[in-house]
């Protein structure tokens, strides 16, 4: 059995690899940031250098 313990951002424009046990959970799915969980409503990117969203 395999355990995934990294994942991509679900941000659809978010480049980042986020740790399950790290990451900011929001509607079952996982973020790298409040700016991505939050759809980028009030933030802009996600802070993480050369990332794009």
């Amino acid at each position: 059995m395999t355990t995934v313990t990294q994942m991509k951002c679900a941000c659809p424009s978010c480049l980042c690899i986020v740790s399950l046990e790290d990451s900011i959970k929001k509607d079952e799915k996982s973020y790298c940031s409040e700016a991505c969980a939050e759809g980028h409503k009030t933030m802009k990117g996600c802070a993480h250098s050369g990332c794009g969203c």
